[in-house]
């Protein structure tokens, strides 16, 4: 990173905020550390009540100074030259992502960050083509009139993102916010500050206009998080995170009856029939249950297998977990690294001694891996594996967001349909099948946002992304952002 994100060549590297064109310090600092190892990665400065208030002034400004006047067409060339300085800095990005997460190297490359260009790329090429509802409508005296909707900015967007997919999930609220010209406010999460920074830099060099987007350090609760969703200047707010937080920021933004799109947790539900295609289904729930140390909002953290092929399927599941290579992230051996932090790894380690303590099997795993040397003092674990739960247990209930998953028989379709909808969460589930009507049939009937067949984690960004019960409100993704993102004014005039 230059030096407006680093300081001086020798000193730790500080991340400054980003605020009406400008990267500025404050007084408080947090440490950013490295969970392969816990070495400092950076100092962080704290933004307090007062900067908030100036990043939101600023973007308040900057949308009276007519930011949400550009055209569609000028707002996408911006999106473009951002994605631009996005892949010109792309190993930048790659090494920010890994050092604040740990994930392995790969990963970071042919997702994160190329997921994040391909946000500002897509929303771009939506807004050129996007188009609005008419209607003729004929009213019973005789009158003709033409109804039309258009699309005006909200204002000042206050986002807040998470830190499992930092770059991935910043971009993801970014990009349409700005499309739809809207000022943005982001605070990331404080766990992985770098890449954000890194992207200040690229929309500074990019020539954004001053105040249209702003970029504060900090924690939640008391800290900037609260401060940024509770600003009366701030027209809507966007979070991916906690559902405990998502209902926080819910009362707090109340008073304002303030616009909120809320993508929160899930306790995701894996369901394989007897006629899947095996190995397939095995390498999915895999993939599924373990990416990214299982921090994934998406995961699959409950398995289900028709009964014919329970035992044969944890015996594979088992054997296929244990080649899972856990290590560093530049070791091209690495399939998973580390826990995003120490405190997140004793809450994972706190159900792995749950699990015990309620009467699970554990398959594989359950601890943490030893290496006798730096990467001791990281926030690894194990990729777990648990049988033997009653559907009621708290591993079963609640969410773990580490690398977990309990495996439990089924009978029938009907009983299995319940087991999955009888959960707080409704964010996503993975139906393995060969047979199309049933696949059709059961996705229908499960209670979440999105169900993948015979797949996992593939992404339309077209389609509406979000979850139900305690998994979210609202859906964003292609035409769906932009109705997040704007608000819509229909225009009655009489022709006639």
């Amino acid at each position: 990173m230059n030096q407006e994100a680093s300081g001086a060549a020798h000193a730790p590297r500080l991340f400054r905020h980003y605020i009406d064109g400008e990267f500025v310090a404050s007084a408080t600092t947090f440490d950013d550390l490295n969970p392969v190892d816990g070495t400092l990665v950076a100092r962080v400065c704290e933004a307090d009540e007062a900067s908030v208030d100036r990043a939101v002034r600023a973007a308040r400004a900057a949308q009276r100074a007519g930011w949400g006047e550009t055209t569609p067409a000028q707002r996408a060339a911006w999106l473009q030259r951002i994605a631009d300085g996005i892949e010109a800095r792309f190993d930048e990005f790659v090494a920010a992502e890994v050092a604040d997460t740990g994930r392995p190297l790969e990963q970071a490359r042919s997702l994160d960050v190329a997921r994040g260009i391909a946000n500002f790329r897509t929303f771009a090429d939506l807004i050129r083509t996007s188009h609005n509802e008419c209607f003729e409508t004929h009213a019973a005296d005789g009158g003709e009139f033409m109804n039309y909707v258009t699309r005006k900015p909200l204002g000042v967007v206050g986002i807040i993102s998470p830190w499992n997919l930092p770059l991935l999930l910043l971009s993801w609220k970014v990009a349409p916010a700005l499309a739809m010209g809207n000022c943005v406010v982001a605070k990331p999460s404080e766990e992985t500050p770098g890449s954000a920074t890194l992207l200040a830099e690229v929309i500074h060099a990019a020539g954004l206009p001053r105040g249209v987007f702003n970029l504060v350090h900090g924690h939640g609760p008391n800290a900037a998080g609260e401060f940024l969703s509770r600003h009366s200047g701030i027209a809507a707010v966007t979070f991916t995170g906690e559902s405990r937080t998502g209902s926080t920021i819910m009362k707090t933004v109340a008073d304002g009856v303030k616009k909120i799109s809320f993508e929160l947790g899930g306790k995701n539900a894996a369901v394989v029939f007897a006629d899947a295609d095996f190995d397939a289904a095995v390498e999915g729930v895999v993939k599924s249950s373990f990416t990214n140390a299982g921090q994934v909002c998406l995961c699959s953290e409950r398995v289900y297998v028709e009964r014919p092929i329970f035992e044969r399927f944890v015996a594979a599941l088992k054997a296929r977990t244990e080649t899972l290579s856990v290590g560093a992230p530049e070791d091209p051996a690495t399939t998973m690294g580390p826990l995003i932090s120490q405190s997140h790894r004793e809450k994972v380690l706190s159900y792995f001694r749950l699990a015990v303590e309620e009467g699970a099997t554990v398959v594989t795993g359950g601890g943490v891996p030893t290496f006798g040397d730096a990467r001791d003092s990281g926030a690894f674990v194990q990729p777990t594996v648990w049988i033997g739960l009653p559907d009621g247990a708290r591993c079963v209930t609640e969410e773990v967001f580490g690398p977990v998953c309990h495996i439990a028989p089924f009978d029938t379709e009907a009983e299995v349909i319940g087991r999955v909808n009888d959960s707080a969460y409704g964010l996503a589930a993975s139906v393995w099948t060969t047979h199309l009507a049933r696949g059709h049939r059961v996705a229908k009937r499960i209670e979440t946002g999105i169900v993948w067949l015979n797949a996992w984690f593939v992404r339309d960004l077209r389609t509406p992304f979000g979850g139900t019960k305690l998994s979210g409100i609202g859906r964003e993704g292609g035409r769906h952002s932009l109705d997040f993102y704007s608000e819509l004014t229909n225009v009655c005039v009489r022709v006639a």
